[in-house]
């Protein structure tokens, strides 16, 4: 039994994937994945094909010499710089504390001007910059009134968190099985230029609330657990605090493809926040 993207393939299976590429000599790696998914029914939560994440097996199969793949027809594109514009300068200071601004709102990122729009202001304020996000994702703009004042990004969790394993308590099986119900909160920025006290604790609070209904609306069912990373000791995850959000510890700062036991990336804080009071249960099952 070999374990990819967090499913285990038996001999039998592995030996039919290497039948379907030998007799589909013409077929195209996504082609040949989404085979895979119909043949042995591995969907998402919504029912649409896992085959992004079958990709990835199957690359990783090759890898391991079980599999070959034809040779990639396209190359990944290229990822565009993304270049700052007129419609991200600097606006006027905003100081009032967060219970003086007009009622804040969410608003989910809709369409390619949005989509481009928001990946120009965390490219050029967020300190990690702009990297796209892959498999299931919700990004938010943030108003007070109709004065844009923060940005969110949420997207898949990491893969191994040995901290957050042991705060959960589920066992490997239930890990690889329930790991979609964790969300990461990959970016969070508030504009330089609004600087309102109390205002990151709010926007975290009225994400609970509407994440999981939005994350519902999209994929088919509510996450229990959010996670994120705060780097120290560049941040102190004050608004986290603020919001009920546990630290329950540390990265190893060795990164998931580390032949080396020594650090090579920032440390970083662990800190999550469930969704649902019985949170553990539900990723335990």
């Amino acid at each position: 039994m070999k374990l990819y993207c967090g499913r285990p393939f038996t001999p039998d299976e592995l030996q039919t994937i290497r039948r379907l590429i030998e007799t589909n000599p013409r077929a195209s790696r996504a082609q040949l994945s989404r085979e895979v998914c119909v043949r042995f029914d591995w969907l998402k939560p919504n029912g649409e094909l896992k085959d992004m994440t079958c990709r990835v097996a199957m690359l990783r199969m090759q890898a391991d010499a079980l599999i070959t793949l034809p040779t990639a027809r396209h190359r990944a594109p290229r990822q565009p710089e993304v270049l700052a514009t007129a419609a991200t300068d600097p606006q006027a200071l905003l100081t009032s504390p967060v219970h003086d601004l007009p009622p804040l709102h969410l608003r989910q990122v809709a369409g390619s001007a949005h989509s481009r729009l928001w990946n120009e202001y965390i490219a050029r304020y967020h300190y990690l910059g702009y990297t796209p996000l892959a498999g299931s994702q919700s990004r938010y703009f943030v108003f007070a009134g109709e004065r844009l004042v923060a940005l969110l990004s949420f997207g898949a969790s990491a893969w191994k968190l040995a901290a957050r394993e042991r705060f959960i308590g589920w066992q490997e099986d239930e890990r690889q099985r329930n790991l979609p119900l964790v969300v990461n909160n990959a970016r969070f920025l508030i504009l330089p230029w609004i600087q309102s006290k109390g205002l990151a604790s709010k926007i975290l609070s009225l994400i609970h609330r509407q994440l999981p209904n939005d994350w519902l609306a999209r994929y088919g069912y509510r996450p229990v657990l959010l996670e994120t990373f705060v780097e120290t000791p560049r941040h102190r995850g004050t608004c986290y605090q603020a919001a009920n959000w546990i630290k329950v510890g540390q990265t190893t700062g060795r990164g998931k493809k580390s032949s080396t036991r020594k650090p090579i990336l920032p440390i970083k804080d662990i800190w999550l926040y469930p969704l649902h009071k019985n949170f553990r249960s539900i990723l335990c099952l």
